[in-house]
C-alpha cells in the first residue's frame, strides 16, 4: 500500500512532464535576411573631440546617457524628463499593470485555500426550527496541470510582462533622444537668430548710408532697392527664428513635463553635446538585438508560442480537485467539539467531446498569432537594420556636406572682404558688394543647419543602436 501511494504521484508527474514536452511547440527563429555586419566608409571628418569612445564598450546600450551627453544643462533636462514626462509615466504604469496580471496568472499554478463559516436556520409550520453551524477550510477547483495548460498561460503572462518592460525602456530611449534633439534645435535656432540680428544691423547701417547717398545722387534707386530687399529679408528671418525659439521652448516644456527653467536653456550652439565617436567599419549586426523594441518583440513571440501550447493542451482531459475539512454542529458552543468533524473530496475530470470546433479554432487563432508575432519581429529587425544603415550613411555624407559648407563660408567670407575693399577703391559696384554679403549670410545659415543635422544624426545613431536608456555605464 505504501509503495502504491508513492508510485501514483511519480506516474502523474511523469505523465505531466511528457505531456508538456509533447505539446510545447518549437519556438521559431526569425529569418530577417540581413547581412552579418554593417559596412561604412571612412569619413574625412575627425571624430568629436571627447575622451569617451562609446564603441570601446562591449555594446552601445551599455553606455549611459550621462556619459554620452556632455552638456550639463542637457543632462539636467533629460533627468527632469525621466521624472515628469507623462508618456514615460504611462509606460511605467503599464509595466506595473502587466506585473500584476502575471501574478494573477501565476497564482493559478498553486491551490487556493478558502475558509468559510455559515449558520443555517430552517423551519416551517409542521416542524420546529433547526439551527446548524458550520466552519470549513477547503481547496476550490485546483487544476492538476498534466499537460501544461496552466503553466503555459503563466509563461505567456510572464513574457507579456517582460515585453511591457522593454516597451518602457524603448519609450525612455526615444524620450532621451527627443529631449537632446529639442535642445540642439533650440541652440541652433538661437544661433540663427544671432546671425540674423547681426546681419540686420549691418543692413540697417548700409540702408542709412545708401539713403543719404541716394539723396545726394551717388546711389541709384536700384541699389537702394536691393538694400531694402536684404533688410526686409533679414527682418523676416529674425521674426521667424524668434517664433521658432518660442516653439522650441514649448517642445522642451512638453517633453520634461513642466515649464523649462530659463537657466537650463542653452546660451550658445554647442557642438560638443554628444561624445559619439566615429563608428568603426564591420560592426556585427548582432548589436542590433540589444535594442529594447527588438527584445520586446522577442518576448511577444515567446508569449504567443506559450499561448499556442496552452491552446493545444485544451484538447486533452483536465482534472480538478475540490476538497474541504471542517466542523458541523447544531450548537455554536459545540462547533469544534468531539464528533463534529466533516470532510469532502471531489475530484473531477473533464474530457472535451464536442465543442463545435471551438477548441480547434482557438488553436488556429493562437497559431496565427504566433506567426503574426514572428513576421512582426522579422519586420522590426529589418526596420532597425535600415535605421542603423541610414544613420551610418548619413554620418558620412553629412560630414562631407559640412566640410563643403565650411569651405563655402571661408570662401564667402574672403569674397565679402575683397568685395568691400574693391568697392571702397571704386573697382566694384555696390550691387556686387551686396551680393557677396547675401552669399555669406546664406552660407552661415547653411553651416548652422548642417551642424545641427550632423549632431542630430549622431544622436539618432546612438538611439538606433540601442543606447540611451541606461543612466550610467
Amino acid at each position: 500500500m505504501y509503495n502504491r501511494i508513492i508510485t501514483f504521484p511519480v506516474i502523474a508527474a511523469a505523465l505531466s512532464l511528457s505531456g508538456c514536452a509533447a505539446l510545447q511547440p518549437t519556438l521559431p527563429q526569425p529569418d530577417a535576411q540581413i547581412v552579418d555586419q554593417w559596412q561604412n566608409g571612412e569619413t574625412q571628418s575627425p571624430p568629436v573631440d571627447s575622451s569617451l569612445d562609446i564603441f570601446g564598450a562591449s555594446n552601445t546600450s551599455d553606455v549611459g546617457w550621462r556619459n554620452f551627453f556632455t552638456d550639463p544643462k542637457l543632462e539636467q533636462l533629460i533627468e527632469l524628463s525621466l521624472e515628469n514626462n507623462r508618456d514615460l509615466r504611462v509606460a511605467a504604469l503599464n509595466v506595473q499593470r502587466a506585473r500584476a496580471q502575471y501574478r494573477i496568472q501565476r497564482s493559478d499554478r498553486l491551490p487556493s485555500l478558502n475558509g468559510t463559516a455559515a449558520m443555517t436556520r430552517a423551519g416551517g409550520d409542521a416542524s420546529a426550527d433547526i439551527e446548524q453551524y458550520e466552519a470549513n477550510l477547503g481547496i476550490a477547483s485546483y487544476e492538476i496541470d498534466l499537460f501544461g495548460r496552466v503553466k503555459n498561460l503563466s509563461d505567456a503572462a510572464l513574457q507579456s510582462y517582460l515585453a511591457t518592460a522593454e516597451a518602457q525602456r524603448s519609450v525612455q530611449l526615444s524620450l532621451v533622444a527627443e529631449v537632446a534633439n529639442a535642445y540642439l534645435t533650440f541652440s541652433s535656432d538661437l544661433e540663427l537668430q544671432r546671425i540674423a540680428q547681426a546681419t540686420l544691423e549691418t543692413y540697417q547701417e548700409q540702408y542709412q548710408i545708401s539713403s543719404r547717398g541716394y539723396e545726394l545722387g551717388s546711389v541709384s534707386s536700384l541699389e537702394l532697392s536691393q538694400v531694402k530687399t536684404l533688410l526686409a529679408s533679414a527682418q523676416a528671418d529674425l521674426a521667424l527664428y524668434s517664433g521658432q525659439i518660442a516653439q522650441d521652448t514649448s517642445a522642451l516644456s512638453l517633453l520634461i513635463g513642466s515649464p523649462v527653467n530659463s537657466d537650463l536653456l542653452p546660451d550658445r550652439f554647442d557642438l560638443q553635446v554628444s561624445g559619439l565617436a566615429q563608428l568603426p567599419a564591420g560592426v556585427p549586426s548582432e548589436t542590433l538585438f540589444r535594442r529594447p523594441d527588438l527584445q520586446r518583440m522577442e518576448h511577444q513571440l515567446r508569449a504567443a508560442n506559450a499561448n499556442l501550447a496552452a491552446a493545444r493542451a485544451a484538447f486533452f482531459p483536465s482534472i480538478t480537485l475540490t476538497g474541504s475539512v471542517g466542523s458541523l454542529s447544531g450548537e455554536l458552543s459545540d462547533l469544534f467539539g468531539d464528533n463534529t468533524g466533516t470532510w469532502s473530496f471531489v475530484p473531477q475530470i473533464r474530457v472535451p467531446i464536442f465543442q463545435a470546433g471551438k477548441l480547434r479554432s482557438n488553436r488556429d487563432v493562437a497559431a496565427l498569432d504566433r506567426d503574426i508575432a514572428l513576421a512582426t519581429y522579422e519586420k522590426t529587425i529589418q526596420t532597425g537594420f535600415k535605421e542603423v544603415s541610414d544613420a551610418l550613411t548619413f554620418s558620412e555624407t553629412l560630414a562631407q556636406r559640412r566640410q563643403a559648407i565650411e569651405a563655402l563660408v571661408d570662401a564667402a567670407t574672403e569674397t565679402q572682404s575683397l568685395s568691400e575693399k574693391r568697392y571702397q577703391a571704386g573697382r566694384d559696384s555696390y550691387l556686387t558688394l551686396l551680393d557677396s554679403q547675401r552669399t555669406l549670410y546664406s552660407a552661415r545659415q547653411a553651416l548652422v543647419q548642417s551642424l545641427l543635422r550632423e549632431q542630430s544624426n549622431r544622436i539618432e545613431l546612438y538611439k538606433v543602436l540601442g543606447g540611451g536608456w541606461n543612466e550610467e555605464s
